[in-house]
């Protein structure tokens, strides 16, 4: 019941989330699974959230009571003390792992059931941005040259076009648009994945969030986007030649 996109280009990181979490006949509900956390001039995190949702709520507000608590504990580092990206990709993971058993405790689920995964991107100091998937089990893996976005949740629809166009050395409004088109094409085929959709840009070296835009159903730009790569596909199609045996 979801589809996040995280993209690692030089110039920073896009990342963007659906909010729908359930999407029966009539049952449909939506939280925001893009979280954010950061000390302005010194490091920025974005998370990303898919599967579990009582799992992902558990995660997030952990690792906001660990950063935000008075004091810290030395042997307990958290996001806010933590000196590199794979570190807190660590904390992260294991956090995870922590939550997942909590909730499976509580509830009496077996914790196998409790499945997420999570995109976790972000910059500290003069380190260079990174960005990781995260996996239910607690290991992750990081994105790089070859593999410079990752995606989560209901990611086969969006896929192509990700896959034909995303370059790292695109600018992150141009990286922007080929998101909201994946997110476009997997919405059109996917009932589970629905508006709004949270993105956040992050340009490399700010060390703060100064970007980021929630778009609505009705969004003027989203829908002329929707509209215009329509007609372009039905145009570019009709151009090519016809199939004979």
């Amino acid at each position: 019941m979801t589809y996040c996109v995280g993209l690692k280009l030089n110039r920073g990181l896009v990342m963007a989330a659906d909010t729908r979490t359930n999407a029966g006949v009539d049952n449909i509900a939506c939280y925001r699974k893009l979280h954010l956390w950061e000390k302005p001039g010194e490091r920025v995190f974005m998370l990303l959230t898919a599967g579990n949702l009582a799992v992902s709520q558990a995660v997030v507000n952990l690792l906001s009571e660990q950063a935000h608590a008075e004091s810290h504990d030395a042997a307990a580092p958290n996001l806010f003390t933590v000196t590199t990206m794979f570190q807190a990709a660590r904390i992260v993971g294991q956090t995870m792992l922590g939550a997942r058993t909590l909730v499976s405790t509580a509830s009496g689920a077996n914790s196998e059931a409790m499945s997420t995964t999570f995109i976790f991107g972000g910059q500290i100091g003069t380190e260079p941005p990174r960005l990781f998937q995260i996996y239910s089990e607690g290991n992750f893996i990081e994105a790089g040259a070859d593999t410079p976005y990752f995606q989560i949740g209901e990611h086969k629809y969006g896929k192509p076009i990700l896959d034909r166009v995303v370059d790292k050395k695109m600018r992150l409004g141009e990286a922007a648009k080929i998101v909201l088109l994946s997110f476009d094409s997997t919405i059109r085929s996917n009932l589970s994945v629905g508006m709004p959709i949270d993105m956040v840009l992050y340009n490399v070296d700010t060390l703060k969030i100064e970007r980021q835009t929630r778009i609505e159903a009705d969004d003027r730009y989203f829908n002329k986007l929707s509209s215009g790569w329509s007609k372009y596909l039905r145009d570019a199609v009709a151009k090519l030649p016809e199939f004979d045996v």
